[in-house]
Formats: C-alpha cells, sequence, structure tokens
C-alpha cells in the first residue's frame, strides 16, 4: 500500500487515526500513526501531541482500535 496523500493538498478527517509520514529532501522519516485535532496531530492513545506536522498520511486498517471486550 503506496497511496500516500500530500497533508499539502488534503488534510485528514479530524479525529481519524491514520499513518503519517514526513517525506522532504532529507529522506522519509517519522512514520507513525497519529490522528489531527484542529492543528495539532496526537498519538492515537492521547498520550501527547507530536512536535511536528506531518507532510503526508494515509488509510489504515482502524480494527485493531476496536473496542474489544475482556471475558
Amino acid at each position: 500500500m503506496n497511496n500516500w496523500i500530500s497533508c499539502h493538498d488534503n488534510l485528514s478527517s479530524e479525529n481519524i487515526v491514520v499513518e503519517t509520514k514526513i517525506s522532504d529532501n532529507q529522506g522519509e522519516r517519522n512514520v507513525t500513526e497519529l490522528f489531527r485535532y484542529k492543528n495539532l496531530w496526537f498519538f492515537p492513545d492521547m498520550s501527547m501531541y507530536v512536535y511536528y506536522s506531518p507532510t503526508h498520511w494515509r488509510k489504515i486498517d482502524l480494527k485493531k482500535y476496536e473496542k474489544k471486550e475482556i471475558n
């Protein structure tokens, strides 16, 4: 899956976990799952926001973020 979308052209929807990265003249880095809320990008568990803005994002399988029942 290599369908990255430029954040410059199209930001992801708010509160949706997506895979993000920085891709520029220094290469690709900071590939991780984040979600956007207004101008900030947070880790899925909301433990903190990142101190950078991703340049690209793409959809991921959200099933792993569904609530799981404990027996």
